[in-house]
């Protein structure tokens, strides 16, 4: 008998049929003699429609009171999912973060998760009931609500599984596992049966949607076995683990792209000690994700453009910082640019591979695709484009490093 916490994403439990066949999923394994944990997301589209009706009240809510809002969402899905459970014959309970003891820090709409004590869950189980909780939610030590921003069901799902010490997390979603690109875009594209935790990683934070980034770390942190499969069929998914020497002898297992980014860039600072920590500290401050840093010098050495990329959403919020940093530090002008994407390739075999970067480089220029910035990691290389080559510059790329199905034909 398996401790197996699951996962159901928006679009699996997006309107009442879909709850039903949630439900015969997980009285199916409950039937096969295990313990089944259930994390649900707001049904699809539901908490988009939330932070509608909030932004037509203001276009700059109070985070605490839209916490408060969007968590609404998964408490309509719980309460559904029980019910169907009770109907086909499971008992079945539902629970809020809250009520789990999901404990975060207070920093709302991307809090992050300090404990879980998960002691009903565990009687909840010993009572032979099927506990259906909400995923994204939780509560800081004042009691308010938090949530754990775009994707936080998974990391809900992680940090229980981690807590109850769960043989595995499986995550369900709508599509069948981790691809080498997005098939969407990518028509060759090939599903990976196995992928690393730093592959996975790396892949989430370049644009990949399949799994929050967050949950990858948790995940990896606390060896949490992870699977990503589809809802929608019975095909085995993914298997998100620790590396083994198989993967090393694959250069490149995925292209990722991301358009959810923006440029902001503050001319003409003054090339002294002290500025990037005055300007970057500022934004750390507010909570804000910085991803790539740039800066160019002056041929006299006196002044810099500093160049960096930050979440579309968080750009407002960045702008106003970095004007204010501006004026203190005596630049010239800060301006933003949205217009851009960053295409990725991942792979752990880079580590003992020469000549993958150039390889990218030389794919890009070919097709007449101009690099704005580059930034790597140990299996990772990232390219800032302009986002008309988002489509372009993945489907090459994809090309390039034979990742499609053909590729495994000619193996």
């Amino acid at each position: 008998m398996a401790l197996i916490v699951q996962k159901y994403g928006g679009t699996s439990v997006a309107n009442p049929e879909r709850i039903k066949e949630v439900a015969k999923r997980v009285a199916k394994t409950r039937d096969a003699g295990h313990k089944v944990v259930v994390v649900v997301s707001a049904m699809s589209g539901e908490t988009d429609k939330l932070i509608g009706l909030a932004k037509q009240i203001t276009d700059t809510p109070d985070e605490r009171e839209l916490d408060m809002l969007v968590s609404t969402g998964e408490r309509v899905t719980i309460a559904l999912l029980a019910m169907a459970l009770q109907k086909i014959g499971h008992p079945s309970q539902s629970f809020t973060g809250r009520q789990v003891g999901i404990i975060t820090d207070s920093v709302h709409t991307k809090a992050k998760i300090e404990r879980v004590s998960a002691e009903r869950v565990m009687n909840t189980i010993d009572e032979g009931k099927i506990p259906v909780i909400a995923g994204f939610q939780g509560i800081d030590e004042k009691s308010d609500v938090t949530t754990l921003g775009r994707g936080g069901s998974d990391l809900t799902a992680v940090a229980l599984a981690a807590s109850l010490k769960a043989d595995i997390c499986e995550i369900y979603t709508d599509v069948g596992g981790v691809f080498t690109g997005d098939p969407n875009i990518v028509s060759n594209a090939r599903k990976l049966d196995k992928i690393s935790y730093d592959e996975m990683l790396e892949m989430a934070s370049s644009g990949a949607k399949v799994l929050q980034t967050r949950s990858v770390e948790y995940a990896k942190r606390y060896e949490v076995p992870l699977v990503v499969r589809s809802s929608f069929n019975e095909n085995p998914g993914t298997a998100v683990t620790k590396e083994d020497k198989d993967m090393e002898k694959v250069i490149v297992s995925g292209v990722t792209y991301n358009k959810n980014e923006a440029k902001v860039t503050i001319m003409g600072v003054p090339d002294r000690p002290g500025v990037a920590a005055k300007l970057f500290g500022s934004i750390a401050d507010s909570e804000i994700v910085v991803d790539m840093i740039l800066q160019n010098v002056s041929s006299d050495g006196k002044q810099a453009d500093i160049s960096f990329t930050v979440p579309k959403g968080d750009l407002k919020k960045a702008l106003a910082i970095t004007k204010e940093a501006a004026k203190e530090l005596g630049a010239r002008d800060v301006i933003a640019r949205e217009d851009i994407a960053k295409v990725s390739i991942v792979g752990v075999g880079m580590r003992t591979h020469s000549g993958v970067a150039a390889k990218m480089f030389e794919t890009l220029a070919r097709e007449g695709i101009n690099i704005i910035a580059i930034s790597t990691s140990e299996i990772k290389i990232s390219c800032l484009i302009e986002a008309k080559y988002t489509e372009l510059a993945t489907r090459m790329l994809h090309d390039t490093f034979e990742l499609g199905e053909e590729a495994m034909v000619k193996e």
